[in-house]
């Protein structure tokens, strides 16, 4: 399963149209949403910058996530999600922001959490964030892939 290039030429027409700067908070993607936003040429013009932060620590230190956050609600979760975004905006200059924090497998499921669970917030400054939670099927690669695809779609509908 591709991901969409009608999607990623949207969302980029979305962004330019506002004039809006974009910064991306990335776990479970490892990057691929600030890759394949990159790959259309002038990207400077809306994209900021992109955050890989992979462990708590990471999360903590870049993004600002709380030790409450995630001790009480994980990492994998709408709380954690949304403070990645929030994060993401109050570390660059960007005036919206996208979050992907989960679980793409193999392993590291639990029953609360199975394998596929993947939690995705956009939030933009004067604006109150929005957290969306998935089950997404597959292996590895498509859980990875849903997340991207999901995040793109909603950055569009967040920004419209």
């Amino acid at each position: 399963m591709e991901i969409d290039t009608l999607l990623i030429r949207e969302v980029v027409h979305a962004l330019k149209r506002q004039g809006l700067m974009l910064a991306t908070a990335e776990s479970c993607t490892g990057g691929w949403v600030a890759q394949v936003i990159t790959s259309v040429a002038g990207s400077s013009e809306w994209f900021e910058r992109g955050f890989v932060a992979y462990t708590n620590l990471a999360k903590r230190e870049m993004l600002g996530v709380s030790t409450t956050i995630l001790s009480r609600h994980g990492a994998v979760s709408e709380q954690c999600a949304r403070a990645m975004a929030e994060g993401a905006l109050t570390h660059s200059h960007a005036q919206v922001a996208l979050a992907i924090t989960g679980i793409a497998g193999p392993s590291g499921g639990t029953p609360e959490k199975p394998v596929g669970t993947v939690c995705i917030a956009w939030a933009a400054k004067k604006r109150e964030s929005v957290t969306a939670k998935h089950l997404f099927t597959g292996d590895r690669e498509n859980v990875r892939r849903q997340s991207v695809i999901a995040a793109l779609q909603g950055l569009l509908e967040f920004i419209r």
